[in-house]
């Protein structure tokens, strides 16, 4: 130890620890062992990263592959779709983040949707489209609304979708928009815009984190009868519930009218006692009245 105190550095600094050329006096200092090993380190790592792209581009030729052998399957389920009135709307209002972000008259909208689709691109990277065919209704006259999520020119994740033709008075952004104002200027405190369908689907602010577009892509498209179904299997299991529930409280109601029994009881033998003690009073007086008599 030094005079000082302070225990001298073991580590000391060697050439190459970090960047080329790094000169950062915050650079980590190590022994000649140490460096040798993270040099060795350093090269495992590249053979790694080296496999896990080779693995990327043998699980995209994959993925490839069988999207294109899933496509026939998802065409025909959507023909048998097609035969079921409202299941598009059913599975989205079933769905928890999808039903989070609509409102009563987008509900009443997508009633007209027929058919969704999930298109991926051929390089399944560089992004995906969401197509949304509607009959004929009366709020746009759009047969077909598209979202489109690519890589942009600056090579990061963007958005574009079909411009929506409204009918008049129809606009049911517009009147979002209307409603939201009425509750702010209701409130003391301005509250964050919720956001819904269309609003969703018209938004392109930050397509890296539009999280309704992947659950779409990749929970509702895959299996929407999941979704479709949920009523069912909750009656189920509400009912299953319910009959438990109603079990319980008969086996608590039995349980009340014992101890109501056995109180009222104790009430009698509590009445029944003192009617006995009365009567024993009552022998004695007259006992005593007799006893006088005779005397």
């Amino acid at each position: 130890m030094s005079e000082s105190g302070v225990v001298p550095k073991k580590m000391r600094k060697v050439e190459g620890a970090g960047p080329v050329g790094d000169t950062d006096e915050s650079s980590r200092d190590f022994d000649p062992e140490t460096q040798k090993s993270l040099e060795e380190i350093d090269a495992c790592q590249n053979e790694i990263d080296a496999l896990n792209e080779k693995a990327s581009e043998e699980i995209l030729k994959v993925e490839q592959k069988y999207n294109k052998l899933r496509k026939p399957f998802f065409e025909k389920r959507n023909e048998l779709i097609k035969k079921i009135p409202n299941f598009w709307v059913t599975a989205f209002v079933n769905h928890p983040q999808i039903s989070a972000v609509l409102d009563e008259e987008e509900e009443e909208c997508l009633h007209f949707l027929t058919k969704l689709e999930v298109e991926e691109f051929e390089d399944i990277k560089s992004g995906y489209r969401i197509k949304f065919f509607f009959d004929e209704n009366p709020y746009f006259e759009n047969d077909v609304l598209i979202k489109e999520f690519h890589l942009g020119s600056s090579g990061d994740p963007a958005s574009q979708s079909t411009p929506i033709k409204w009918k008049e008075g129809m606009d049911l952004t517009k009147k979002q928009k209307e409603r939201q104002s009425q509750m702010k200027n209701n409130r003391k405190r301005p509250h964050e815009h919720p956001r819904t369908f269309f609003s969703w689907f018209t938004d392109h602010g930050d397509a890296s984190a539009d999280d309704i577009a992947e659950v779409i892509k990749d929970d509702m498209w895959p299996n929407p009868l999941q979704y479709f179904l949920v009523p069912d299997i909750e009656v189920e299991e509400n009912g299953l519930e319910g009959e438990d529930e109603e079990s319980e409280e008969e086996e608590v109601d039995d349980s009340i009218v014992v101890v109501e029994e056995e109180g009222e009881g104790d009430d009698d033998d509590e009445d029944g006692e003192g009617e006995d003690v009365e009567d024993e009073e009552a022998y004695e007086e007259g006992d005593d009245d007799g006893g006088e008599g005779d005397e």
